[in-house]
Formats: structure tokens, C-alpha cells, sequence
């Protein structure tokens, strides 16, 4: 399997996708806006895997992808829905949609799942 890793803003939207998500997939924070050092700190931990970012749909979310996606040129993005408050309070039904729609479906914890 290729190797892959997954930013989001904060350790709780962190929390809610280990709740989805193999403990194969590293996911990092940036704690809000992240600055040079955390980005700096995010490009080596991250190394030559394929990044995904998942950050909140508003204006905060906005702005760190924004610095994300000048970092991580080829990364993926993935989107929770606008009037969800933010990826940690995202229903998970609707987590895992949108991480099968990355095609990240070998890495999803299905079985504990009511679905």
C-alpha cells in the first residue's frame, strides 16, 4: 500500500478520524494557522507520503488550506459539508463518505460501524 497521511486543524478533528480510520494512516494537526516551523515541522513528518487535507469548511479552514495546499501542491482534498461545525462534529456516516470518495476505503474501520 502506498503510503499516505492526513492533515486536519486540531487534535479533536484528529480524534474523530481515528475513530474511522486504521492507525496505519498517520494524521498530523496543524493547531490552527500553522507557521513557518509547524509547516516546516508537518513536511518532515509527512516525508513522500500522499497527503490528504481535511480541514473545516469555514473561514479559519479555509485560510490553512490555503497555506497547506502551497506546501503540499499534489495533496487531496477532502471536504466536510458547510453547516457541519467543522470535521470533529462531522456525523461519522458522512466522515466516511468523503474519505471513499479520496479513495481511502482499504483504510476505513468499517466493523464498528452500524451501517
Amino acid at each position: 500500500m502506498e503510503q499516505i497521511a492526513i492533515i486536519v486543524e486540531g487534535k479533536n478533528d484528529k480524534s474523530k478520524l481515528r475513530r474511522v480510520l486504521s492507525e496505519a494512516v498517520p494524521v498530523y494537526c496543524t493547531f490552527g494557522t500553522p507557521g513557518t516551523d509547524r509547516i516546516e515541522k508537518l513536511r518532515k513528518q509527512v516525508g513522500a507520503a500522499d497527503v490528504f487535507l481535511f480541514m473545516d469548511n469555514d473561514a479559519s479552514g479555509k485560510r490553512i488550506r490555503g497555506i497547506l495546499r502551497d506546501v503540499f501542491p499534489d495533496a487531496e482534498h477532502i471536504y466536510t459539508r458547510r453547516g457541519y461545525p467543522g470535521v470533529e462534529n462531522t456525523p461519522e456516516e458522512y466522515l466516511i463518505e468523503q474519505l471513499e470518495k479520496a479513495g481511502l476505503e482499504a483504510y476505513i474501520l468499517y466493523d464498528n460501524k452500524d451501517l
